[in-house]
């Protein structure tokens, strides 16, 4: 006789459920029933699927939308140990694919989920938007519309806005909690296509935030992952443009890690795929371009890159976009990177001088935090050891707001770098005060 290996994931969900076994039976047959094909499953039948007996293709679904209804969650082929279909990609695959990542990324952090309606009680309409995340979750939405894509855009711009003032260390979570909870689903649910194809493009935007979100915190094989479904779900929905952008984010990781080649050809790609933009999106792709072909050693065509970035952003219109913006400080940034993998480390210190003199309200409390750990690092390798100490005590005085992996990565730097100035009672002092602003991050 055959023997099989209990199907442990199934059991877990079943014993979480607080069902018997006959309770599970009947959920199933309810749902079988609704869709028009009546089942007649009982106790010795789940005692089988339990077991390790493998339910029909066409049953497990059913399987999953009795479990879904009864935890108040979606419930995937993955998690509930059945292989995972591969027909019906948008539908089934790709959507699994993004809860079984944004559930692991969240049971990394044990995330609270109450944190996520903080964020969006800053929307309007909030008693209606609470409603649409009820019925979501709850199966009880049957068709989306316009209203459910502008929320998933809306909680997307908080998000963003709330990762750039204080990091992503409590923001990642809660955009991971945000896919599972209510993207996915609506993922799922009918609607008009081009309702549908709107969702998905906004749910391929919040996957590629929340990777840029787990780059912070040097989550690289994460974010990578959550980059891979962007570019899937970008795809998918014909959005040729948030494609383009997650590339450029694939870009900046690569040149971050210090991969010059591959961060040119993901620029590469991006800047010469995107569909016809204004001059704004261009400067913001040939940035990047610069470099990228910076960190490769192509110090020409990083200085041809910067200076079509310098002549988009001139003619661009006056204003940032949402996302994307491109504006002068961010330029003044962009060289002061060009300058430095160029060997001009004098010339990178004036940019970034430039970039801080230049900074405006879309400018974000974490870049400021960044931008100034990197100012006073090169400042210092200039041996310009009293400015370098003076430019990270501004550091310091914003870093108990800044919950960012990056940030945090700057400041528990700043102790060894400084231990060859041991002598000097200024870097003594800053020394330890960067020790004591550290200890809040192991608390």
């Amino acid at each position: 006789m055959e023997m099989r290996e209990p199907n442990t994931q199934l059991n877990r969900l079943h014993q979480e459920a607080g069902w018997t076994q006959g309770q599970f039976a009947r959920s199933v047959n309810r749902l079988g029933t609704e869709g028009g094909t009546p089942t007649t499953f009982g106790e010795s039948t789940v005692h089988y699927w339990r077991k390790g007996h493998m339910p029909m293709e066409a049953v497990r679904p059913l399987i999953l939308e009795a479990l879904a209804r009864k935890l108040g969650r979606p419930i995937t082929h993955a998690e509930a140990g059945f292989p995972v279909p591969v027909h019906d990609q948008v539908n089934c695959s790709i959507v699994e694919e993004l809860i079984d990542l944004g559930r692991h990324d969240m049971e990394r952090r044990n995330f609270i989920g109450a944190s996520l309606f903080s964020v969006a009680l800053t929307i309007p309409n909030w008693p209606d938007i609470v409603g649409r995340m009820d019925a979501v979750q709850s199966g009880a939405a049957l068709r989306i519309g316009t209203p459910d894509v502008e929320l998933v855009t809306k909680m997307t711009d908080r998000l963003f806005q709330t990762f750039e003032d204080f990091g992503g260390r409590h923001t990642r979570p809660m955009a991971a909690l945000f896919l599972i909870s209510t993207v996915a689903p609506y993922l799922r649910t009918d609607g008009p296509e081009e309702v549908r194809k709107a969702m998905i493009s906004a749910a391929s935007f919040l996957c590629y935030l929340t990777g840029w979100m787990a780059e912070d915190e040097a989550l690289h094989g994460l974010a990578q992952k959550y980059y891979a479904k962007g570019l899937e779900l970008a795809g998918a929905s014909n959005d040729h443009l948030t494609y383009c952008h997650v590339l450029r984010g694939m870009s900046v990781q690569a040149a971050d890690l210090g991969h010059g080649p591959t961060a040119v050809r993901l620029a590469n790609a991006a800047a010469t795929s995107a569909p016809k933009s204004g001059p704004r999106l261009r400067a913001f792709f040939a940035g990047q371009q610069a470099y990228a072909f910076a960190v490769a050693g192509d110090d020409q065509a990083a200085l041809r890159s910067i200076r079509e970035t310098e002549k988009a952003l001139d003619i661009a219109e006056s204003g940032a976009g949402s996302f994307g913006g491109f504006n002068p400080s961010i330029l003044a940034y962009a060289t002061s990177q060009v300058r430095y993998h160029s060997g001009d480390i004098g010339g990178s210190i004036k940019s970034l001088e430039l970039h801080f003199l230049l900074r405006d309200a879309t400018d974000t409390p974490r870049s400021a935090a960044r931008f100034g750990s990197v100012l006073a690092e090169r400042q210092l390798e200039m041996g310009y050891l009293e400015a370098a100490c003076q430019t990270w005590n501004q550091v310091l005085d914003k870093y108990p707001s800044i919950h960012s992996g990056r940030v945090d990565r700057h400041v528990a730097r700043i102790r060894s770098l400084l231990r060859p100035h041991e002598k000097n009672a200024v870097a003594r002092d800053l020394s330890e005060r960067s020790i004591q602003s550290t200890k809040r991050v192991n608390v």
